[in-house]
């Protein structure tokens, strides 16, 4: 055995993995092999549907039998782990490799108390019971959870994001396992939370010596965390290397795509250059210029305010036990905004800042506790109901997840149309369906996705499903909710691309929501950044990008991942 196979923690050799749908067979990985070495961590880079999280599951056979079709080696302990028996692979999983999902809230019990489901990854183990609260205690010390009130009594829902994720990796270290592999392990979650998951990360692989698997699609992220880099694409590695290398000298153009397809925070490029622009070497880099952002600026400013938002102050009560004192917690505290039609206002913050509460006040999902809102100088919070209906379907409201706000037992025709018929949008001489068709096409797709249903569509499609959905109505204002915050960086890109086409065309004006400020300064104007419930800072996008004066927004800029400098 040479020195180099001896270093190797993990050998995978000509692996293909197919499943096998509506009786025939599709291939997702073709013939892939490489090495993870020992104390390593390797970056699996791709899109959505590039193989890299079923490659990950294939190690540990956690594909289901009666679909997946594995071929190959997984070499691990000089073992292929694809031939071993079921209680022989539950010992690996048990004490050599582990693993941490994408979606923490899928896979932790919400019926169970967080305590107990680390207290689960001992019961096979023959330990002490107070030997198992020790290590129990220490685990909670090393993921930094010790700073979260009543830790021992709280719930999975009770937690934050960023909380949730490092419970998982807890988990994950508490059978001291050889290999950990994290598959996308940071997605949705803030840029500063994101930062902190990485660095735990990094602290756990030295202190406890061991190898990771890390697998995202944001290839400027992974550099940041690993020490080699594979990219997929359908499928197939077609780059490899070190991560260094392979960050400031891409050689494929779907590995440049992938790096190239965040918005470049020294220059605002006409149109953000996706993986396929790369792919078909249509890039196009014109910028806009800082005479053409001046202009901008003035035609906009030079207007009264569309929407104001008048000291605006917004409490939940707590404590809602007969008997006992109610207790308010003050989710904004004395906004005051305005929004200019033509305007994108850049909205960011971390989670619970209170940037979604205020979305919901402004289309009066929520009710206002003091203050008011003027819409073309009506006092929104005092309109009757017929006037309220009228005043949302100027403004209207793009979730952040697709999943939750599309029926799913409805198909996409009928989804994008329900509004259009509860508002009595004047059809003309055309029908509901080739209203709705033309809307598929403004957004970017096909004419047959009028007939299909949700779960069909990937989540870039359903975004654009969403947006249709908001703009059939004929807006005046829309707000996109953390709209692009779980989607590929190459597929933001065409979301924002498809945003800034529609603004245009549509002549609408935004309220854009991210906790990425890069995200934020591209699409916006101005930018207002908030934490906790009040206004930190307001300023013109490139003011604030460039010299910050609040710590906090200094923080989120601090904390985008710009790759390896």
């Amino acid at each position: 055995m040479n020195k180099a196979s001896s270093n190797n923690l993990i050998s995978i050799k000509n692996l293909s993995i197919s499943f096998i749908k509506k009786n025939k067979v599709v291939n997702v990985v073709n013939n892939i092999s490489f090495n993870l070495l020992k104390n390593e961590v390797l970056g699996i880079v791709g899109e959505s549907g590039s193989g890299k999280s079923v490659t990950a599951l294939s190690i540990l056979k956690l594909l289901p039998k009666n679909k997946a079709i594995s071929k190959g080696e997984v070499i691990y302990n000089n073992t292929n782990l694809l031939e071993i028996s079921d209680s022989s692979i539950r010992q690996v999983r048990k004490k050599d490799i582990s693993i941490i999902f994408q979606e923490p809230m899928s896979a932790l019990n919400p019926t169970m108390k967080c305590i107990d489901q680390l207290r689960e990854c001992f019961e096979l183990k023959n330990i002490d019971i107070l030997d198992v609260e020790d290590e129990i205690n220490l685990l909670i010390k090393k993921v930094k959870l010790e700073k979260v009130d009543n830790f021992s009594s709280k719930y999975p829902h009770q937690l934050s994001g960023g909380q949730k994720q490092r419970l998982m990796i807890a988990m994950a270290i508490a059978c001291k396992p050889k290999l950990l592999i994290a598959d996308e392990p940071t997605t949705a979650l803030d840029v500063t939370v994101q930062k902190e998951i990485i660095e735990l990360l990094l602290k756990i692989k030295k202190s406890e010596g061991l190898s990771i698997i890390f697998i995202s699609h944001d290839l400027a992220l992974v550099s940041e965390i690993a020490d080699r880099l594979i990219v997929m694409y359908k499928g197939e590695i077609i780059e490899k290397g070190g991560a260094a290398k392979m960050f400031s000298n891409p050689i494929e153009n779907y590995t440049k795509g992938l790096l190239y397809s965040r918005p470049n925070n020294k220059v605002k490029l006409s149109k953000l250059p996706t993986v396929s622009d790369y792919i078909n070497n249509s890039v196009d880099n014109s910028i806009i210029s800082d005479e053409e952002i001046e202009i901008s600026r003035q035609n906009i400013y030079s207007n009264s305010p569309i929407l104001e938002i008048k000291n605006l102050d917004k409490y939940y009560i707590q404590n809602k036990i007969w008997f006992k004192k109610k207790e308010k917690f003050k989710a904004l505290d004395d906004i005051n905004l305005q929004l200019y039609k033509g305007e994108t206002l850049g909205l960011v913050g971390e989670s619970g800042c209170g940037k979604s509460t205020l979305v919901k006040t402004i289309v009066q999902i929520e009710k206002v506790s003091n203050g008011s809102i003027f819409y073309k100088g009506n006092d929104v919070t005092k309109l009757s109901k017929s006037e309220l209906n009228n005043y949302r379907k100027d403004v209207q409201l793009i979730f952040q997840d697709p999943d939750s706000s599309l029926n799913p037992k409805k198909a996409i025709g009928s989804l994008i149309m329900e509004p259009m018929i509860v508002h009595k949008i004047d059809k003309k001489d055309s029908s509901y369906k080739e209203l709705c068709i033309a809307l598929l096409n403004d957004v970017g797709l096909e004419k047959s996705v009028f007939y299909k249903y949700p779960h069909e569509l990937s989540g870039g499609q359903k975004q654009r499903v969403g947006i249709a959905r908001a703009i059939s109505v004929r807006p005046k204002v829309l707000i996109c909710d953390e709209s692009v915050s779980a989607l590929d960086v190459s597929v933001q890109a065409q979301v924002l691309n498809l945003l800034n086409h529609l603004k245009k065309k549509l002549k609408l004006t935004y309220i854009f929501i991210s906790h990425d400020l890069s995200v934020v300064k591209y699409m916006s104007d101005k930018i207002v950044v908030m934490k906790e419930g009040v206004f930190k800072e307001i300023g013109f996008s490139e003011d604030i990008y460039n010299d910050p004066k609040m710590d906090y927004t200094k923080k989120l800029i601090g904390a985008i991942p710009k790759g390896i400098s």
